[in-house]
């Protein structure tokens, strides 16, 4: 009988646990803001072969996602409306989504578990990657990093890009590693391999733009025995040739381009491939200039905030996490052997996270999921250089589990782990100590770092609990509450009621006796300027009788 190493059955157990984990957690979630969005793109393409709907996120991982939805017949999709013709997304997708008829929990279902495989491959490429950098034990630490830890976990289940597009960045970073290391002068299926994954990526997420200049930087780290020339060659070969695995991915989509800035009108006079692209490229680069609210420490800008992402990232990764990537980098440039492959790895981190700097899109840590498996990476490089004897059981050295350094490691994993576990379901809404955790996560961030619609439904059960027949709603998120058959009055802040944040239903300095939720992005009034974010300051000043997650408020006025 073959032996099984004891790497390989904690592998399959920290699988096992992330599966079950992962299935209940995104049946108790209500659709988050976005998802319907996602969803109705990828459905709307792979029927009918039309993109348009793709203009701010390429079609890949969407249409992933929404492959299961083949199998359900009689699916209505409004290709009739005029939302449709003027490839307006939001509002095909909420008619798709509620007004249809469609089994949308089901659908949700089905598209999150897909998201989910996507997750389950991203540990495993950096369980590879880790592996042929620094040895196997070395793969566990990052398999386990790279499924629990929080952000990738909750990110990692909803029908989103943003796990896609971290995946397949990464899967092309490797693929350009490995191109690197060639020892032959034209690596023919290396060279495709990263073609094809360079490919991958642009047609995954629109950010994956940024990493152009991280794969440039990288070509020039002097860490392979190619000459930097012929690194530049094969990564240039590599990257035209992406360009064709792209237009695929479209669909070879080819027509007018579709431009909105003044300047570049004149180009729309031309066809092209992909003019989808091409516009949502315009689009996202138009968005991260300004003009959208952002929140952070109990300030408000429609600039944003330079160091939004750098306190979201202190705030938002686990202390066990932080505080060793903080050891780890200096200790492992310090280590003369380690150093090139620490270098090649913090190229990625900095490149990527210099960009974020200067991006007024501050809506969530999620953007800066690109770089957490290159922190993973290094972190468990650091721990199988320096500390080696704490894995040594994952190598089955005999009696090794059984040793203090042993107890350490084993301990090391479980805390890579515990803060998924703990705060499940509510993984999406997680902050470490450093700011009291969640309780006090709305004070730092608001949006998708905390809130971002997905516990609906268990407003619904805590109704149903403390025999709540009807609720004054303020909910930041796009499901239709008649769906969880939740009687409710809506107040300012659901988007389909976008317009009550200036015609307020209720007086704000003495509302009327009743249950009110707020959710927490909603309590911060985001669309307003400071001077009128008068609606719920009135609740702002009371202690809420209860919470739901950590996402929506409950009070009761009297």
């Amino acid at each position: 009988m073959q032996h099984v190493s004891t790497e390989k059955l904690i592998t399959l157990g920290l699988l096992l646990l992330f599966w079950g984990l992962a299935l209940t957690s995104l049946i108790g979630d209500s659709p988050t803001m976005d998802e319907q969005n996602h969803l109705t793109r990828g459905y709307a393409f792979i029927s009918t072969g039309d993109p348009r709907l793709s203009i701010e996120h390429p079609p890949l991982v969407n249409s992933w996602a929404a492959l299961p939805l083949l199998t359900e017949n009689n699916l209505a999709l409004p290709l009739d409306q005029s939302g449709w013709q003027g490839r307006e997304w939001y509002s095909v997708a909420d008619r798709f989504f509620w007004q249809d008829g469609n089994p949308v929990l089901k659908l949700v279902f089905m598209g999150r578990v897909m998201i989910v495989f996507l997750t389950i491959g991203l540990a495993f490429v950096g369980r590879a990657f880790a592996r042929q950098l620094w040895g196997a034990p070395a793969g566990l630490v990052a398999f386990a990093g790279l499924l629990f830890d929080p952000s990738i976990f909750a990110h990692g289940r909803y029908i989103t890009t943003d796990l896609g597009g971290t995946l397949f960045i990464f899967l092309a970073t490797f693929s350009i590693y490995n191109l690197f290391q060639a020892t032959t002068k034209w690596p023919l299926k290396k060279l495709l391999i990263a073609t094809l994954c360079i490919g991958l990526a642009f047609a995954s997420k629109l950010t994956s733009m940024v990493f152009i200049f991280v794969w440039i930087a990288l070509a020039c780290v002097p860490f392979s025995p190619q000459p930097f020339g012929r690194r530049l060659v094969h990564l240039a070969t590599a990257g035209v040739g992406s360009l064709v695995v792209l237009w695929a991915v479209f669909g070879f989509e080819y027509g007018p381009f579709l431009f909105i800035d003044e300047s570049l009108l004149w180009l729309n006079a031309y066809s092209g491939p992909m003019p989808t692209f091409w516009s949502g490229i315009e689009r996202i680069t138009l968005i991260s200039g300004g003009g959208r609210p952002a929140f952070l420490l109990s300030m408000h800008s429609t600039e944003g905030f330079w160091f939004y992402f750098p306190v979201a990232f202190l705030v938002k990764t686990p202390l066990f996490v932080l505080l060793g990537f903080i050891f780890a980098v200096p200790a492992m440039l310090w280590h003369k052997p380690s150093r090139p492959k620490t270098i090649w790895l913090m190229v990625p981190i900095v490149i990527y996270f210099s960009f974020s700097l200067t991006s007024a899109l501050n809506i969530g840590y999620r953007h800066l999921l690109p770089i957490l498996p290159f922190v993973y990476l290094i972190l468990s490089g650091f721990i199988a250089t320096y500390f080696p004897k704490w894995l040594a059981w994952a190598s089955d050295v005999p009696d090794a589990s059984k040793t203090l350094a042993g107890w350490i490691g084993q301990a090391s994993i479980v805390l890579l782990i515990i803060p998924s576990v703990f705060y499940h379901p509510h993984q999406i809404s997680f902050f470490n100590l450093s700011f009291g955790g969640p309780n006090n996560g709305s004070i730092v961030l608001v949006d998708s770092n905390i809130d971002w619609g997905q516990d609906l439904g268990r407003l619904k059960m805590w109704m149903d609990q403390n025999q709540v027949d009807h609720i004054n709603l303020a909910w930041f998120g796009t499901a239709d509450p008649a769906v969880y058959g939740l009687s409710h009055t809506p107040l300012p802040g659901e988007p389909r009621h976008r317009n009550l944040w200036w015609d307020v239903p209720f007086d704000r300095t003495n509302p009327a006796p009743g249950i009110y939720a707020i959710s927490a992005t909603n309590l911060r009034e985001m669309p307003l300027v400071p001077e009128e974010k008068t609606v719920y300051a009135f609740f702002r000043n009371m202690e809420p009788i209860d919470q739901i997650g950590y996402s929506i408020f409950i009070y009761e006025v009297k």
